[in-house]
């Protein structure tokens, strides 16, 4: 069976380098993005920072104590977001299968095209296109799965590159810590630790069956994982991955407070459906059929969010703008589209943290209780 060839690209520190590009005069300095006050979150942070201690997810209290000279960012998604797609296109014209797994970080696989040309001397020159057509730096790995590829490249950040064949690929794993496998959280870490396992060295000598029954099904993966194993596919990225709501009324309406009460409640379920697939979307559609079935829509490129309140708000204006024929609504709908895998940078939205806390306590009622145990208020006369 012929070995993979994938290749791990990361856009390193994204968003700093997103504006030192903007600011040549940041260049060298400990930059910081995300929340400038003490109730802050950091989203990102140069590599000058990370030599403090400041990591993402830290809050801006705790970072300024660690880098009272640092210099803070509040940050624009919409900027990112439009970076990000520039990085896309420039790959997506070059690549045979490419995968977008986050905002900053792609897949590709290359598999047979060694044959013809050089993958890891093709990889530098994607970098070197990169770096001409955006002006971003990148990182990439390149090895015979997403899984080596991906720890290969975080090996060699920032500005690398590891090419990691499959007779090394024992040998590269094993002295790493446990944390460098993708997918490995805090808490596995510590029960992982408390069984004396803190190398892939270690990890490989547990019997799966007592990985089994310490961690479930998780344990077996992080095993594949740690003996170099991955066999998930490079997915190829389209635009038109998308969810969506919609819903006919039973007698034509123009109750425009009902409608955008509806409105409200088919994005809150569907950003709800985002984070527990732990995906971001970067455009927005709303559609209405009026009374003589007439359809027409209206939609808008975004930043990366899954945030209800921002995306009520830019559904309720896509509506306002859509509606324009004084006639009776039959049907009004919602669609988030250009979904990519991540999580929500907290803070470059003026959303607070306690506001996302709020969020995350939602979403776990929800996933106990079901996706009706705990709504709006602005939506409840909808459910009476």
């Amino acid at each position: 069976m012929q070995d993979k060839q994938i290749i791990h690209i990361d856009q390193d520190a994204f968003f700093v380098s997103v504006e030192l590009l903007k600011n040549s005069k940041l260049v060298g300095k400990p930059v910081i993005i995300g929340g400038t006050s003490d109730r802050g979150v950091v989203s990102s942070c140069s590599y000058e920072a990370r030599k403090y201690g400041v990591h993402s997810a830290m809050s801006s209290r705790m970072a300024k104590q660690l880098c009272p000279h640092a210099v803070f960012i509040r940050g624009s998604m919409e900027e990112y977001s439009r970076y990000s797609q520039e990085v896309t296109e420039v790959l997506q014209q070059r690549v045979p299968l490419l995968e977008k797994a986050s905002i900053d970080e792609h897949y590709i696989d290359m598999t047979g095209m060694d044959r013809f040309y050089g993958c890891m001397k093709y990889a530098r020159e994607l970098k070197e296109l990169v770096r001409k057509e955006t002006g971003l730096p990148i990182s990439f790995g390149l090895s015979v799965n997403k899984t080596v590829s991906k720890m290969a490249t975080n090996e060699c950040k920032p500005n690398g590159e590891l090419f990691v064949a499959q007779p090394e690929v024992t040998g590269f794993l094993n002295p790493l810590s446990i944390k460098k496998i993708p997918g490995l959280g805090q808490s596995t870490f510590i029960k992982l630790s408390e069984m004396g396992v803190k190398k892939i060295s270690t990890l490989v000598q547990v019997p799966r069956q007592q990985l089994f029954k310490v961690l479930g099904n998780n344990g077996l993966s992080l095993w594949q994982k740690a003996n170099g194993i991955d066999y998930s596919p490079v997915v190829p990225y389209r635009e038109q991955k998308s969810i969506g709501k919609q819903h006919t009324f039973q007698r034509d309406s123009i109750d425009f407070a009902e409608i955008k009460q509806l409105i409200t409640s088919m994005v809150v379920e569907l950003a709800y459906e985002l984070r527990k697939q732990q995906k971001l979307s970067a455009c927005i559609t709303v559609t209405i059929r009026y009374s003589n079935f007439e359809t027409v829509s209206q939609q808008e490129k975004i930043p990366y969010t899954a945030l209800d309140d921002y995306l009520i708000d830019k559904a309720k204006t896509l509506f306002d703008r859509t509606y324009n024929r004084r006639m009776l609504i039959r049907l009004v709908g919602v669609k988030l589209s250009s979904l990519v895998n991540g999580f929500e940078q907290i803070n470059l939205y003026n959303a607070s943290e306690e506001r996302y806390s709020l969020y995350q306590a939602m979403d776990r009622i929800r996933d106990r209780f079901g996706e009706q145990a705990i709504s709006l208020a602005s939506t409840l006369e909808l459910k009476l």
